[in-house]
């Protein structure tokens, strides 16, 4: 780390700035980046009643966190991304593993309503099993940013300690 690097709670990156930017000054993170999943998951939801919605789940694509902020209209983007590079790095990890997991949920459901030739009657198995993953996966993403890691996280972690562990006796 470089000694100009900001740090979460310190100067620019204080708990009241962050606070008032709507950035957890705990983690460093922004709800806000979970909108670009959670405009999709609704776009999913409403194509079995409304198929025309498909073209613009089809025009989603994939954003990583800083690129959010940079393209976004949220106020404090610069701050959202000097934050994101203050977070702790294993809470950094562990939310982009979750986007990595909703960016593939998201991705499938769109080569399943491109290959599909009839949508209307694709759409509701698509949205379903679509939503029904997105959904608890946003929800691991909000947890991170509240500075909250699941159980699967936590053993994730356990094991890969342990590994280190085993290797310095092997």
């Amino acid at each position: 780390m470089k000694l100009d690097s900001p740090v979460l709670g310190v100067g620019p990156l204080a708990a009241d700035r962050l606070e008032q930017a709507n950035i957890n000054p705990t983690t460093g993170l922004a709800t806000d980046y979970l909108n670009h999943f959670n405009e999709v998951m609704m776009l999913l939801e409403m194509l079995p009643a409304m198929p025309e919605c498909a073209e613009d789940v089809l025009d989603w694509h994939p954003i990583d966190y800083e690129d959010h902020f940079e393209t976004s209209g949220f106020s404090d983007k610069k701050l959202a991304v000097d934050a994101y590079h203050a977070a702790p790095v294993r809470l950094r990890t562990h939310l982009e593993s979750y986007v990595a997991e909703i960016n593939a949920v998201v991705l499938l459901a769109q080569e399943q309503i491109r290959a599909t030739e009839d949508l209307a009657s694709s759409a509701i198995m698509i949205a379903d099993t679509a939503t029904s993953q997105i959904k608890p996966l946003i929800s691991k993403a909000s947890g991170v940013i509240h500075g909250h890691l699941g159980a699967d996280a936590l053993q994730s972690e356990g094991e890969e300690a342990q590994a280190e562990i085993d290797a310095m006796f092997a």
